[in-house]
């Protein structure tokens, strides 16, 4: 029996296009233990979705196509299990939120008739129980007047409740595992802090592991145990969130945190990493990161870096990750 809640084992996704194969997705390896939170971050099209989306079985293939390697939830692949097996573990054991409630909610539909319908559909329940535990969900995630509000269209609410709404269908099978993909997107910042804070609490009371997804550091500090860093489909860096902030060990990583807005450095210029992130139709050689890494030298763009064992759980992919950690460059 596997150790790990959740193991994505060495997965390689591709994408086959009119421009030819965009490798999106290049040995990513991560894993979630019960009751734990795993914070996934990256630019935009670093491959934190896609990783999720091959997790939920819900890749669009074709275009995606994953070449190798293995999804383990309890042990099982995922990979080679039926459709069958596979549509019981999604939803009732590993349930996910997307970052736009507006476009995921059906607009003709009431909330509660769309928190409900999960119930009725897996669990066989009445429609009169499964409104009845669609208002207690809606509580549980903390909508004022859940019994009224039940009967509400999606455009009644405002984006902090729709995402409300969404985390609440997402508990309706009571899983395991919740995989949050950027769920404070287009969310003001006081309503992103609510969010984050209710997804702790609900991680701590149903003792639920998570995997969070996002591309802002400022959001996590607080809620993840553990890092993952990603870069052009790979994970560059693994460490747990205290150490990872304290002494990064990859320049992405650097670059990311110092690109937080800081109240002690008012009339500064912003930090930034320069550039963009690499087309993965012709990623460049070496290194992905080096076309935009201070610290890069010649080995950086002519060999691959391997993933580096920096003691503790801790991983780099970086050819100087113990020189950057001891403050050598």
């Amino acid at each position: 029996m596997n150790e790990h809640l959740l193991e994505v084992d060495n997965l390689f996704i591709e994408f086959h296009t009119r421009d030819g194969v965009s490798k999106v997705i290049n040995g990513v390896s991560y894993h979630l233990n019960a009751g734990e939170t795993l914070a996934v971050l990256g630019e935009s099209g670093s491959g934190k979705s896609v990783t999720a989306q091959a997790i939920m079985g819900i890749l669009d293939m074709p275009p995606g196509k994953i070449t190798r390697g293995r999804i383990l939830y309890r042990g099982r692949d995922l990979l080679t299990m039926s459709k069958e097996e596979r549509r019981k573990v999604r939803g009732e054991e590993i349930a996910m939120v997307f970052q736009d409630a507006l476009s995921s909610l059906n607009p003709v539909f009431t909330v509660g008739n769309q928190i409900s319908e999960t119930l009725r559909k897996r669990k066989g329940m009445s429609k009169a129980d499964a409104m009845k535990r669609a208002v207690e969900l809606m509580d549980q995630v903390k909508i004022p007047g859940a019994k009224e509000r039940v009967k509400d269209y999606p455009h009644q609410f405002s984006g902090g409740m729709r995402q409300r709404v969404m985390i609440a269908m997402s508990l309706a099978m009571d899983p395991k595992v919740l995989i949050a993909d950027e769920p404070t997107t287009a969310l003001d910042v006081t309503v992103q802090a609510q969010i984050m804070d209710l997804l702790a609490e609900l991680r701590r009371d149903l003792n639920m592991a998570m995997i969070l997804i996002t591309h802002d550091l400022g959001v996590v500090a607080d809620v993840a145990d553990r890092i993952a860093v990603m870069y052009a489909g790979r994970i560059v860096e693994h460490a747990d969130v205290h150490a990872l902030y304290k002494n990064p060990a990859h320049p992405y990583t650097k670059g990311l945190l110092e690109s937080i807005p800081r109240l002690d450095a008012k009339g500064t210029e912003l930090a930034t990493i320069k550039g963009l992130p690499p087309n993965l139709l012709r990623p460049p050689t070496g290194c992905a990161f080096h076309p935009r890494c201070k610290y890069a030298q010649d080995i950086c763009v002519t060999t691959t870096p391997p993933l580096l064992d920096l003691g503790g759980g801790r991983t780099s992919a970086c050819h100087f990750a113990k020189e950057l950690l001891d403050g050598r460059i």
